[in-house]
């Protein structure tokens, strides 16, 4: 199975149900499945911004420590990437444009939380992860760039 490495507490927000799209600085032409795997970085400037510590205390995470790293926690099916642009700057719109269908969708004025989950600056990519199951156990293993292929133990 692919796997993708994620800081987090971007993984744990994956995981969770409550983060829908990985932002990243490259597409992929995978479709599938796809193993979440928290690397070991935790941003701990992130764990501040209010959203995503509203997400995590709601699903009873209130300390960094409670963020596995260096685990495969989640797996997901990836169903499409989306180009992003910002046709009026980075602070109006965020426009969505997806590779696959070439469907649109903008975002503008309130932003949604899933804007506070991930780097929407113009050029960047956003994958949308459907069917997202948390692992009752995260599985350790060594992450790695890109997308990799995790050997997941019967």
């Amino acid at each position: 199975m692919k796997a993708v490495t994620i800081i987090q507490p971007w993984a744990t927000l994956v995981a969770l149900g409550v983060k829908k799209l990985e932002t990243r600085s490259w597409a992929t032409k995978h479709r599938g499945d796809l193993a979440i795997h928290a690397g070991q970085k935790v941003d701990k400037e992130a764990c501040l911004v209010s959203q995503i510590r509203e997400a995590l205390l709601k699903h009873g995470i209130n300390d960094l420590r409670d963020l596995v790293t260096g685990a495969v926690i989640a797996k997901s099916v990836l169903t499409d990437v989306w180009s992003i642009s910002r046709p009026f700057g980075d602070k109006q719109i965020v426009e969505r444009l997806s590779i696959d269908s070439r469907r649109t969708i903008c975002w503008g004025g309130y932003m949604p939380d899933e804007y506070h989950f991930g780097d929407y600056s113009d050029g960047r990519f956003a994958w949308q992860l459907d069917d997202v199951v948390q692992l009752q156990e995260p599985v350790p293993a060594k992450g790695q760039l890109s997308l990799w292929n995790w050997e997941e133990e019967s």
